[in-house]
């Protein structure tokens, strides 16, 4: 029979394509003879074990147990497999190989978790039993001397998911192990031999089992034995033993002793009654009192309002609570309202007083209460009528209390006392909404006859803290008391300054130990063990749990799991039931350390502390000093550490620790003449009651025009809301600025039993649940299966992973345009307009303003007015390796550290992330985008850093935001193919904002200021002074102080000497900044003067 042309070359394709496969085979043959037979035999090792994990995934009834992969990975290699060799396979590849003890009740088996009432009638039931343990092994085989764990060992190969062949996945694996042990023998240094560094690494893979008793036995040793409190070492033998450590490269860059100091006491002018002296002796064992506490008492009794500004841990609740039991002793009906920034801290403070008053014969019968978001609907009535104190917060006050003023009335007439507690905490716009609630709340307590109410608030220290109050509270007669009477023991600050790793011998170099996270865990371990009890500040969630991932992986491979019982992360976004736990384990002082955002820098009290960590310098001095004090009470010696970060802001105070100690801090801003603010406030009173023009004595000179043009008038002259406000006007009003839309974020990791683990918001769930991603939660790892964006809900999977995700996005922030048509993939846009504009004195330039918009039609066709559009898309994401390969680490002597490696780049399908907000801009003139790139600027470091400048000079700028560039992306050297215009763009933080406006009204005097400042500042490359932000999105690597000035210079009209500008030689990306085009005002739009 006669084949075709086109079957003959067919055949001979196939032909030559099966040569070049067997060609291959043959070359990866010979690769793995030349191995070492210790690798040959391994490999054998681990493909068998291949070949089992890859028939369990395609039977997704099977568990993958330990106990059964080896019995089956044994039929096939006619031998023992040792648990030692897994580890090493564990050692060699960490990102495939999964070896570790999970909680018996997280076991799943393979394939998706699904809900038992959506299963099909006839679905076989998959829900693990003794049986599914073992394939040909006799049932329930379980690892010796297990037999009623609660753990169980788990062996899988990660990505068993990802590819629905096995027959490719078994190979790709395969493939991963020859490159890894290519990588090791490539990588070890000569006079090593890599079989035996494997094996090293190998002892710190080998699992521990947490709830097997004999595990601490088989290490004990007296280093096992954790020292108490009371016989911990003292800090300056615990610094001299960190000094002889191997580990040691002279981090501590800086060290200050600040020497005890001894109380002061002072004298009431009316001595206390005996009962309260009873009390005061049985709960707190305080027989005198501090010199502030006693004088800050004195003045309440003489019903003056107080504000008390000293040191953490120097017993400011005191100077209320005593005032408070003063004034339940002489009227029993006497009422208080106690106010705190956070729920946890309120939790503490309400245990305190409760133990102060059962010990104060006659007052054991007052009822407190804590009346927050998480107080059930179904109580609340039982506390207005029953409570005479409650634990509350501003976001209660202004939603709950005072719009429903006549359940409270009772209670309100009968009010003698009101504690704002941490009075720093309220500044910028949430401090200008606090002020307008606490004016809502004085003119309530007015109406019903009660003008005697006595405010009292505490505050770390600050600068100018009686100036604050009045602004904050609205009342003149404040008293100040400063001067702290507390006694405190030595301490010792240091900054540590992380080793470089690039420096480290290649014999030094060990498992991960590199990097800031790396030696903040490190001497956190190191403290703990020695009984000092720590907590470690990060500044973003993320790190938090970073951290705390791994912490648990370092002491679970230590073996020190009695450390890790005793070490809990502890951040904002938790349930109320983990919150409450946790916060009952930190109060009770069963721990050894806390991983924390800031959510603990306030007064929480956690136990006695030793010792603070700081991963990263805080978002400014006053938090540094604010961390820095959670440590020591009382006579003990205590440690503060900053471990700097190596970014801009961070290398600043390593280079001039001095400024940490002697920098004065910013004062703190209320904003009470925001129209914007008091406006939304007055809708809010006007419908508790009624308005009139007299109550300009607590709103201020622009309620007449307020309520006039935006209220609603009646026949008899008063004011109500305006009735889109209605029925409850507070619920309009954001006062913490933050969006209020939230995911859920739910646990389905066991079948039919969801648990919703935390609520985020969606500012951050964008970047945090993207299906695919690793979702973190108390330092354990999840993978997100569905994310639904409709319901807002997120449905994630227990994983233990050795890697990590980072997002692929980008923001475009752009000044809002009357769009005809806009192509979303070139974003080419036309016929733009403006809706304010300013003048910069004596400058031809401008300023600009856009506040609001409409949309119409779908994403190609849409109308908008004016104002500012942030959009965020995350497109994909990175999938980077977070514990350290051994070639990875022996690569570090070779000066080819690159940091975490990127193991996988993921496209995910999201919709974008749109938020409409106000903002205002200025465009970089023409002539100096010719100037900055004749002389090789880099735009977009010159445009971050002016950014930063202007805001560094507005008082409310922590309710802005500014488009923080990348450094990946703006050194890339691949063209960009999102350019945006030249601008300085600053905008509200959130969409409920109104700070931009105040902020375009003083626009040129900030330009001013921002030039002034950067020009003058003696630092050479910047610092948080001039252009660096503590809050920058990107760490400042993006910036140019030189650039920044020239803009500034320019936007002012200030002389410019070109021939004087130096060329740069910098850091050089494909360009991403093009000139802004002209943005048509709306009509009738007037110029404004400067």
């Amino acid at each position: 029979m006669k084949r075709s042309a086109s079957s003959t070359k067919g055949a001979s394709k196939r032909q030559k394509v099966s040569s070049a496969t067997s060609t291959r085979n043959q070359d990866k043959e010979k690769e793995t003879l030349e191995w070492p037979e210790y690798f040959q035999d391994l490999f054998k090792i681990f493909k068998a074990l291949n070949t089992v994990l890859a028939f369990v995934s395609s039977h997704r009834h099977i568990a993958t147990t330990f106990p059964m992969i080896r019995s089956s990975a044994e039929g096939l290699l006619k031998r023992p497999l040792e648990l030692s060799k897994v580890a090493e396979l564990k050692a060699l590849l960490p990102d495939v190989v999964e070896f570790a003890y999970i909680p018996r009740s997280d076991l799943r088996i393979h394939g998706e978790t699904v809900s038992q009432q959506n299963k099909r009638s006839n679905s076989p039931n998959f829900m693990l039993h003794p049986q599914s343990l073992a394939i040909d092994t006799p049932l329930g085989y379980r690892l010796p001397g297990h037999e009623e764990e609660e753990h169980v060992l788990v062996l899988e190969f990660a990505e068993n998911f990802r590819t629905p062949k096995s027959g490719n996945l078994v190979d790709k694996r395969n493939q991963r192990f020859k490159d890894a042990v290519v990588e090791l023998m490539k990588a070890t240094p000569e006079g090593e031999v890599s079989t035996d560094l494997l094996q090293a690494a190998a002892r710190d893979h080998i699992p521990v089992n947490p709830s097997a008793k004999k595990a601490l036995l088989a290490n004990e040793s007296q280093n096992l034995i954790i020292p108490e409190p009371e016989d911990r070492p003292s800090i300056d033998n615990i610094l001299l033993e960190i000094q002889k450590q191997q580990w040691y490269k002279n981090q501590i860059v800086d060290r200050r002793t600040f020497k005890e100091k001894v109380a002061i006491e002072g004298l009431l002018a009316e001595p206390l009654s005996h009962t309260i002296q009873q009390a005061l002796r049985e709960s707190r064992n305080i027989t005198s009192l501090y010199y502030h506490q006693a004088a800050a008492i004195n003045a309440i009794v003489q019903r003056k309002h107080v504000i008390v500004s000293t040191s953490t841990a120097s017993g400011k609740s005191v100077i209320y609570q005593v005032p408070l039991l003063k004034f339940l002793e002489e009227n029993s009906n006497a009422t208080a309202i106690l106010i705190y920034p956070t729920k946890a801290l309120a939790q503490d403070q309400r245990t305190a007083l409760e133990q102060l008053l059962c010990a104060c014969p006659g007052l054991q019968h007052i009822k407190v209460a804590t009346y927050d978001g998480d107080t059930p609907q179904d109580h609340r009535r039982t506390i207005r009528e029953t409570a005479s104190v409650i634990f509350t917060n501003f976001d209660m006050l202004h939603a709950s209390i005072l719009p429903h003023e006549e359940l409270w009335r009772t209670f309100i007439k009968n009010i003698k006392l009101v504690a704002v507690d941490e009075l720093h905490y309220y500044s910028n716009l949430f401090g200008s909404h606090v002020a307008q609630i606490i004016r809502r709340f004085r003119r309530i307590c007015a109406a019903v006859g009660n003008q005697r109410v006595v405010f009292v608030s505490c505050s770390a220290t600050i600068s100018k803290p009686s100036q604050h109050m009045k602004r904050l509270f609205g009342v003149e007669d404040v008293e100040e008391i400063v001067e702290d009477g507390a006694p405190s023991g030595k301490k010792d600050y240091l900054v540590w300054d992380p080793f470089n790793v690039k420096d480290m011998d290649s014999g030094v170099a060990k498992l991960g130990q590199s990097g800031p996270t790396w030696e903040a865990i490190n001497l956190m371990i190191f403290l703990m063990i020695r009984g000092v009890r720590v907590i470690l500040f990060c500044k973003i969630r993320r790190a938090c749990e970073l951290a705390m991932k791994a912490l648990r992986q370092r002491l679970s491979a230590e073996g020190r799991l009695d450390v890790l019982a005793k070490v809990m992360p502890y951040r904002g976004g938790y349930s109320q039931e983990d919150r409450r736990r946790i916060e009952y384990e930190a109060f009770s002082g069963h721990l050894l350390g806390i991983v924390a955002t800031n959510a603990l820098e306030l007064g929480v009290d956690i136990g006695v502390l030793d010792a603070v960590i700081m991963l990263g310098f805080p978002f400014g001095i006053a938090n540094f000093r604010q961390q820095a004090g959670r440590a020591g009470r009382r006579s003990r010696d205590s440690l503060a550490v900053l471990v700097a970060e190596d970014l801009p802001i961070d290398r600043n105070y390593v280079k001039f620790p001095d400024k940490l100690y002697n920098q004065p801090m910013d004062d703190l801003t209320v904003d009470i003449e925001s129209k914007v603010v008091i406006e939304a406030h007055l809708q809010c009173a006007a419908h508790e009651m009624p308005l009139s023009k007299d109550d300009a004595f607590y709103f201020g000179a622009s309620l007449g025009e307020l309520c006039d043009s935006k209220l609603r008038k009646d026949k008899d002259g008063w004011y109500h809301p305006h009735p889109k406000f209605l029925p409850y006007p507070a619920k309009h009003i954001s006062i913490r600025g933050a969006d209020d839309d939230k995911y859920t974020v739910i646990d389905v990791t066991k079948v039919g039993l969801p648990r919703i683990i935390e609520e985020i918001e969606l500012s951050r769930a964008i970047f945090e649940l993207y299906e695919g991603g690793v979702f973190m939660h108390q330092g354990l790892t999840f993978v997100v299966k569905e994310v639904s964006h409709d319901t807002k809900v997120a449905r994630l999977v227990r994983a233990d992973v050795n890697w990590i995700t980072k997002p692929r996005d980008y923001t475009q922030v752009l000044p809002r345009y009357i769009i005809h048509h806009l192509d979303w993939t070139n974003r080419n846009v036309d016929a733009m307009q403006t809706h304010r504009i300013k003048e910069i004195a004596r400058s031809p330039h401008k300023a600009y303003f856009g506040s609001e918009w409409i949309i119409s039609g779908t994403i190609t066709m849409f109308i908008a007015r004016t104002g500012v559009d942030v959009t965020t898309v995350v497109f994909g994401f990175r999938k980077i390796r977070c514990v350290w390969t051994l070639a990875d680490i022996l690569s570090i002597s070779k000066s080819l550290f690159r940091g975490n490696k990127v193991l996988d780049v993921v496209d995910v399908d999201t919709p974008p992330y749109e938020r409409q907000v106000t903002g205002l801009w200025f465009d970089v003139p023409k002539d100096l985008l010719g100037l900055l790139k004749e002389k090789h600027f880099n735009l977009a470091e010159a445009i971050h850093s002016a950014s930063h400048a202007w805001m560094n000079r507005f008082a409310l700028s922590p309710d802005l935001r500014t488009e923080c560039k990348a450094a990946e992306k703006e050194y890339n050297k691949e063209e960009s193919q999102r350019k945006r215009p030249a601008r300085l763009i600053l905008y509200d933080a959130s969409r409920k904002g109104s700070v931009s406006a105040q902020a375009f009204d003083h626009s040129g005097e900030v330009l001013q200021q921002a030039h002034d400042m950067v020009e003058t500042c003696s630092c050479k490359d910047g610092c948080d002074k001039c252009i660096h932000s503590a809050t920058c999105s990107e760490g400042n690597v993006v910036a140019s102080k030189m650039g920044a000035l020239l803009i500034l210079k320019a936007l002012l009209n200030l002389d410019i000497d070109a021939d004087s500008v130096a060329t740069q030689f910098g850091s050089q990306g494909s360009e991403t900044i093009v000139e802004a085009t002209y943005i048509r005002p709306l009509d009738g739009v007037q110029v404004e003067p400067a």
